[in-house]
């Protein structure tokens, strides 16, 4: 199958050569520039066209894979930038293209009038893609006086209107109506993964659970970020560098929702692009960084902090409550002690160095609670 797609590739390019060959000969006659099929006789011709297709079927038959790859790449680069066009700034687009070609056509009808034709039909290029462009341009950057929005939001009232009159539809069926409005509801909104929470490794089972809905988004700055760690010569890093790369390629395996973007803001530090990207895709940062939680909530972007879900799941301890802590080391303080609870969390046990090494009862004093994490303060009975 392999072998006749390749065939065929070769087959097309050659075909595609020898028609724009053709159409260079045309258009060169038809600007009274030279007539190709009277000054060069037929014999030469035909060996030229046959010297041009077979030199495309040899470069589509040696070159196909390299340019089927060139392509499927542009293709998933072409859909990653269109799905992050608002759907408002696409019909406003069209909608000015079709305004921008009708201009255009009216001018080319006055222009075809001058007495050079290579002239004319050069202003009339001109003309089309600059009127083509200004078209769209103009439209995106006005859609709101265009009325498209309205339109399509007073349609939306009007049906929910009809759906608030409409007889309720007996228990346990979905109406058409019914049906038509839950497609028509507005699609979670994607979740962009930084560096930390890719590392930290939690995020594969928050997905898993189904905690993260829409698309995921791993930006590509991300991702060169980590290879950067993976790469580096500390060994600590580079080992949590390889670790973020295996849990991202464990998500990619275990759900198809995960998708890699390439999009890069120049001059611009990491966290700055993903709150920049959150902003222009209307998603949500996915992140364990403090600082960047911080800076991204004052922006008016939202965040989905792991220690934050995480510590609302840990098992709550209050102040008062006693239980049996194993001291594993001294605190920063003359006389503390530091233990942990099963689920990780530090508690800094007051009078505790001299029990480490050893199970010991404490009773806690108090409990500190951030977006960085948990702190329990206690103790020794």
């Amino acid at each position: 199958m392999k072998k006749l797609l390749r065939l065929g590739f070769s087959i097309g390019l050659g075909a595609l050569c020898i028609g724009i060959l053709t159409l260079v000969a045309s258009l060169l006659s038809w600007i009274k520039l030279v007539d190709v099929y009277t000054v060069v006789s037929s014999s030469v011709i035909a060996g030229v066209y046959i010297g041009v297709g077979v030199l495309g079927m040899l470069l589509g038959f040696i070159f196909y894979p390299k340019m089927m790859r060139g392509i499927a790449g542009g293709m998933k680069r072409i859909e990653a930038k269109l799905t992050q066009v608002p759907m408002q700034d696409v019909l406003s687009g069209i909608l000015g293209l079709i305004v921008g070609l009708i201009l255009a056509l009216l001018l080319s009808t006055l222009i075809n009038r001058i007495p050079i034709p290579w002239l004319s039909m050069l202003l009339s290029v001109i003309v089309y893609v600059l009127l083509g462009y200004l078209g769209v341009a103009v439209a995106v950057r006005r859609k709101s006086e265009l009325g498209i929005v309205e339109k399509i939001t007073e349609a939306k009232g009007a049906e929910e209107h009809e759906e608030t009159e409409e007889e309720p539809a007996p228990r346990g069926t979905v109406t058409g109506r019914s049906r038509k409005k839950a497609e028509r509801q507005k699609p979670p909104a994607p979740k962009i993964l930084d560096t930390s929470v890719i590392i930290d490794g939690r995020v594969l089972a928050v997905a898993n659970a189904g905690f993260l809905e829409g698309k995921i988004i791993v930006p590509s700055f991300v991702l060169q970020e980590l290879r950067h760690i993976a790469d580096s010569a500390d060994a600590l890093r580079r080992q949590r560098g390889r670790r973020g790369l295996d849990i991202l390629q464990q998500m990619q395996q275990d759900s198809n929702r995960v998708v890699v973007i390439e999009k890069e803001y120049e001059n611009t530090e990491v966290d700055e692009q993903l709150i920049l990207l959150a902003k222009e895709m209307k998603g949500n940062i996915v992140t364990n960084d403090f600082n960047l939680n911080k800076v991204a909530t004052v922006k008016g972007v939202k965040v989905l902090n792991i220690n934050e879900l995480a510590s609302s799941l840990k098992p709550a301890v209050m102040p008062g409550e006693d239980m049996l802590l194993q001291i594993v080391r001294e605190g920063k303080e003359p006389g503390q002690g530091v233990a942990y609870l099963e689920d990780g969390t530090m508690v800094v046990v007051d009078s505790g160095a001299s029990h480490i090494g050893s199970t010991t009862s404490v009773y806690v004093t108090s409990v500190l609670q951030t977006a960085a994490g948990r702190m329990v303060f206690a103790k020794a009975n």
